[in-house]
C-alpha cells in the first residue's frame, strides 16, 4: 500500500471520522503522519519559562491533560531572555536551563513540544526599526536554542521561528526564508513552525509564501470576532473592556445583544458600541467561523502544506460559558475538519482551560475541545 494512503487511512481514524483526502492526502507528503498527529490536540504553556515568574504546571496535570487526550505543548520562550542584545549570560543560561528541564518533564510524559521564540514589546521595536540587528538577534537566539532542542528527538521537539512577528508582510517574507535558511541548518530534521505577518491572522495567509522546504507546519492565531473573544479586555482604556456578557453568535435580534447596546449607550462607551456594531454588520452577512478561516482553507488547497491555529481562546472573565464552550467546539471541529492541528491559548490565566475553583481541567472546556460526548 502506498505511503501517503496509509498516512491517510491514519489521519482518517485519529480524528475520529473519514477526512478530506484530497486535503490529508497531499499533506502526507510533506511533514511525517505522526508529526501531524502530535500537533493534532494541545494547550499553550504561557509563564512556564518566565525567569523570576515563571509558573510551571504541576506534574499531576500535565498527566491529566495527557491523559485525557492533549498530545502538544506549545512553550513560549521570551525571546528578550536569551537574546545577547537583552539579557546578561546568566539570565540566559538560566533561562536555557528552564527550557531543557521543561522538555525533559514533557517529553518523559508522552507530549510533543513546539518551543516558540516569543518576543515582547523591546524586540518588537528593534524588529520594527532595525532589520539588520533584529534578524541577526533572531539567529542567535536560534543558534542557542539550537542547542537544547537537538537534544531530543526530532519527532518530538518541534522550532516555532517568531510569533507573530509584527512588521510588514514583504518585509517578513524575506526574513522568514533566511531565518528558516538559518535553523534548517542548526536542526536539518526538526519539523519547523513559522506564520504570517499581521498577528498570524488567517486573512494574512494570501501574502505568505510557503518554503520549498516541506517540513515546516504553518501557524495561524485565531481570536474572531475579537469583540467576543477580547471582551471584558484587562486594560482599561481598552474599549473592549466594556463589553461584558455577549452571546455567540452575536445577533441583533438577541435580548442581550440588545441590553448590552443600550448599557454601552448610557455609559457613553461610544468606541465599544461602534465595536459592537461593527460584529453585527459582520454577522448578518456570514456569521460563523469560516468567514475569518476561509482564507485559511483557499491557501492550502493551493499550496498542499499543512496549517495549525496555534492560538486561539475567549477570554473567560466575561464571557458567557455556554457561549465559550460553544465557540471553541466550533474552532476545533473546523480544524478537524480540515486537518489541521489546534493548541489552545492558553493553561492556567486568564484564557486558560482549567476551572478556576479547582485548578484542574475544565470539563466542559475540555469537552468542547475534544469533541468529546
Amino acid at each position: 500500500m502506498r505511503g501517503w494512503l496509509v498516512a491517510a487511512i491514519f489521519l482518517s481514524i485519529w480524528y475520529g471520522h473519514p477526512v478530506s483526502a484530497n486535503i490529508c492526502v497531499s499533506l502526507a507528503d510533506t511533514v511525517p503522519a505522526d508529526r501531524l498527529d502530535a500537533l493534532s490536540r494541545g494547550f499553550n504553556a504561557d509563564g512556564w519559562i518566565n525567569g523570576a515568574k515563571s509558573m510551571p504546571p504541576s506534574l499531576e496535570l500535565l498527566r491529566r491533560l495527557r491523559k485525557a487526550g492533549m498530545s502538544h505543548v506549545r512553550l513560549p520562550v521570551p525571546a528578550e531572555q536569551i537574546m545577547p542584545l537583552f539579557a546578561s549570560q546568566e539570565q540566559r543560561d538560566q533561562t536555557l536551563w528552564r527550557l531543557n528541564r521543561a522538555l525533559e518533564q514533557l517529553t518523559s510524559l508522552g507530549y510533543s513540544v513546539s518551543v516558540d521564540l516569543h518576543p515582547g514589546e523591546r524586540f518588537n521595536r528593534l524588529h520594527q526599526e532595525d532589520a539588520n540587528a533584529s534578524l541577526r538577534e533572531m539567529e542567535r537566539a536560534w543558534s542557542v536554542l539550537a542547542e537544547v532542542v537537538r537534544s531530543y528527538p526530532s519527532d518530538r521537539v518541534f522550532a516555532e521561528l517568531l510569533n507573530e512577528p509584527n512588521v510588514k508582510a514583504d518585509r517578513w517574507q524575506v526574513e522568514f526564508e533566511a531565518l528558516a535558511t538559518f535553523v534548517r541548518r542548526l536542526l536539518p530534521k526538526t519539523t519547523l513552525i513559522a506564520g504570517p505577518a499581521n498577528w498570524q491572522r488567517a486573512d494574512s495567509l494570501p501574502e505568505f509564501r510557503p518554503l520549498q522546504d516541506e517540513n515546516v507546519v504553518y501557524a495561524i492565531h485565531f481570536y474572531d470576532p475579537m469583540v467576543f473573544t477580547h471582551q471584558g479586555h484587562w486594560e482599561a482604556q481598552e474599549p473592549l473592556h466594556w463589553i461584558k456578557g455577549l452571546p455567540y453568535p452575536i445577533g441583533a435580534q438577541d435580548p442581550r445583544v440588545q441590553v448590552l447596546r443600550r448599557e454601552l449607550e448610557n455609559e457613553g462607551a461610544a468606541a465599544a458600541l461602534d465595536m459592537l456594531d461593527r460584529a453585527l454588520d459582520l454577522g448578518r452577512g456570514k456569521p460563523g467561523i469560516d468567514r475569518w478561516l476561509d482564507p485559511a482553507v483557499a491557501w492550502q488547497q493551493k499550496f498542499s502544506r499543512p496549517l495549525i491555529i496555534n492560538e486561539f481562546g475567549v477570554l473567560k472573565a466575561s464571557a458567557p460559558r455556554e457561549s465559550r464552550l460553544r465557540w471553541l467546539a466550533l474552532v476545533t471541529s473546523y480544524a478537524r475538519e480540515h486537518c489541521w492541528g489546534w493548541t489552545h491559548w492558553e493553561l492556567a490565566q486568564g484564557f486558560g482551560l482549567l476551572d478556576d475553583m479547582t485548578g484542574k481541567p475544565d470539563e466542559g472546556v475540555m469537552r468542547a475541545l475534544l469533541g468529546a460526548p
